[in-house]
């Protein structure tokens, strides 16, 4: 495997911004197919249709559960789940109880994601499970999160939704996103066998390099075509 294709099976194409269409779906698949990476993360609407326009490809259909906010009841977030993997997704991102975990109630969070880790895993499913990091400052508190999920059964924990704007003081609004510090973080705070997927602010070669080299072993972005193009240029490989 070169370069360029072990950074593109790293990614997973992002196709969830509320305005999307059936036709960013399209592209977006195309994209996808194109640079034969990881796999696509749609809306749970569009699960359906991109497992057909992805038919043939080796890249694998993810879907967003309780997005972006996680604010959902458990039921309804296994509801989801179920009929995103009927619908064919093999990858299942869900957003925690964002409030629950700030909270520090994490017997709610460790329940909710084992009572969705166990739907994926019946279907076949993996899980990754998102953690909304900028809502998070305690260090504590993530490590602790990321036990939790890894008790749960987690395959995956995750930095971010994409979403995740923090009003400052000033009145402004800040996203970090994924930031080497917490995929550090979270990489020493797994269990064994789970693993870490960066989201949120990554578009630039040099920026999924250094997630790589945390361990990190996905990553969400929408700037797939310019990374990977990059890439080529760079290692002079495809």
């Amino acid at each position: 495997m070169t370069k360029v294709q072990e950074l593109a099976k790293m990614i997973d194409h992002s196709i969830l911004h509320p305005t999307f269409t059936d036709k960013d779906l399209r592209e977006g698949c195309e994209i996808a197919r194109k640079y034969n990476v990881a796999s696509v993360c749609v809306k749970p609407y569009m699960v359906r249709d991109a497992v057909e326009l992805l038919k043939g490809s080796a890249v694998k259909v993810g879907c967003v559960i309780g997005f972006p906010h996680g604010n959902s009841t458990t039921g309804v977030k296994v509801h989801e789940t179920l009929e995103a993997c009927r619908d064919g997704a093999e990858e299942i991102d869900m957003v925690i109880n964002i409030g629950k975990a700030l909270q520090g109630d994490l017997a709610y969070v460790e329940n909710e994601v084992k009572a969705i880790a166990d739907a994926c895993h019946a279907h076949g499913a993996i899980v990754k499970v998102i953690l909304e990091t900028d809502f998070i400052t305690d260090n504590d508190l993530k490590r602790a999160l990321c036990r939790a999920c890894s008790q749960a059964g987690a395959d995956y924990v995750k930095t971010s939704t994409g979403y995740g704007f923090v009003k400052l003081p000033s009145g402004d609004y800040n996203y970090a996103g994924a930031t080497i510090p917490d995929l550090l973080l979270m990489k020493e705070s797994v269990g064994e066998g789970v693993k870490v997927k960066a989201a949120g602010g990554i578009r630039n070669l040099d920026q999924l390099l250094a997630v790589q080299a945390t361990g990190a072993a996905r990553c969400g972005a929408t700037a797939t075509p310019a990374i990977l193009e990059e890439a080529v240029k760079r290692f002079g490989e495809s």
